[in-house]
């Protein structure tokens, strides 16, 4: 737990401000309340307010459909708490404790939150760093954003882009431990210290949002407020997901055969500017244009065919919420090509 508390700058957040943080927070019937409460105390922050029905471990997961922070509804309670609570930031841990999601208050939603997408948080907690002056290898997998490259390159800093899953993640820097600083992937996966913890960890993840949350809240910000000006200086890059679910797992590898048999001239009505396959070493399929992307993979757990759909909006005019608007319009357009890729 000292490392956890570690990954934390004592100097970028005052004690006051990490002590004023409201934070509601649900472990989601796992083991991460003791651990997460412990951490955050040592840190000087406040006691979270926890679910409490969620609170200690049960296998049987009574108060959700399945115990993902992903899944709709699995973050319903840990949310009414939040509003209930006054809280300026909501957290989830899966069971295990080793992914972390993040809400926030957001206007003109239900129940006037909203979860970030992995892509969101990850690219939230590299910033974060980097403003720290956190240097050295940067990574995410090929179904994240491309936005953490994106920082990267026009920071100066090293970036690698890897295999789906963190067993390729911690690994690359290559064999010099100690080379990469911080990774992540799109299904709310960080790890935010690896000299402490060389894989995904919800717990240091964690604390370091509250860190980000605190500070940000001292200068009369928010973490929204943070993702648009990141959107200011490098474009909006909104990400999605489609997925085929199958009886036969023949019919994932007849879907594969004609993506790369039969790969699409354009998407979004631009040219397809790379069509990169990565078999054998992997089964996946990426097709790029100039502002959009698409990666198509057999699920690893799942009897499913995934793709992961990404649209990269500028903002020369400044108006942020314009740009989502037309990212999210084109990124609908995109899973609706994608899905006449796959067959869907």
């Amino acid at each position: 737990m000292d490392g956890a508390v570690a990954v934390l700058d004592e100097g970028a957040v005052e004690a006051a401000e990490r002590a004023s943080l409201v934070v509601a927070y649900t472990a989601m019937h796992g083991v991460g309340a003791s651990v997460l409460a412990d951490v955050f105390d040592r840190a000087g922050f406040a006691p979270p307010a926890s679910v409490a029905e969620q609170a200690e471990p049960d296998p049987t997961f009574p108060t959700v459909a399945f115990p993902n922070p992903e899944e709709p509804g699995a973050m319903d309670r840990v949310l009414a708490l939040a509003a209930a609570s006054g809280a300026d930031i909501a957290i989830a841990n899966d069971p295990d404790a080793d992914r972390c999601a993040v809400a926030i208050p957001a206007e003109g939603v239900p129940g006037g939150w909203r979860m970030l997408h992995g892509d969101e948080v990850g690219v939230l907690l590299a910033d974060h760093l980097m403003r720290r002056g956190v240097r050295g290898l940067y990574a995410t997998t090929i179904v994240s954003s491309s936005l953490l490259g994106t920082m990267c390159a026009a920071r100066g800093l090293p970036y690698a882009e890897t295999l789906t899953g963190f067993k390729w993640i911690v690994r690359a820097g290559g064999d010099q431990a100690g080379e990469l600083v911080y990774g992540y992937e799109e299904a709310l996966g960080y790890c935010a210290s690896p000299r402490h913890v060389r894989d995904k960890d919800g717990i240091t993840a964690a604390l370091l949002v509250a860190e980000l949350a605190a500070g940000l809240r001292s200068e009369l910000c928010t973490l929204q407020d943070r993702l648009d000006e990141i959107a200011l200086e490098f474009g909006v890059y909104a990400t999605g997901q489609l997925s085929l679910r199958v009886d036969d797992l023949a019919e994932i590898a007849e879907a594969m055969a004609t993506v790369r048999s039969h790969p699409p001239a354009a998407l979004l009505d631009e040219p397809v500017t790379s069509f990169e396959d990565l078999h054998p070493e992997a089964d996946v399929v990426t097709v790029r244009t100039g502002s959009a992307r698409v990666v198509v993979r057999p699920s690893g757990t799942e009897p499913k065919l995934k793709a992961y759909l990404e649209v990269v909006e500028q903002i020369p005019d400044g108006d942020v919420l314009a740009a989502r608007a037309r990212a999210a319009a084109s990124l609908a357009a995109l899973r609706t090509e994608a899905a006449a890729l796959l067959g869907i």
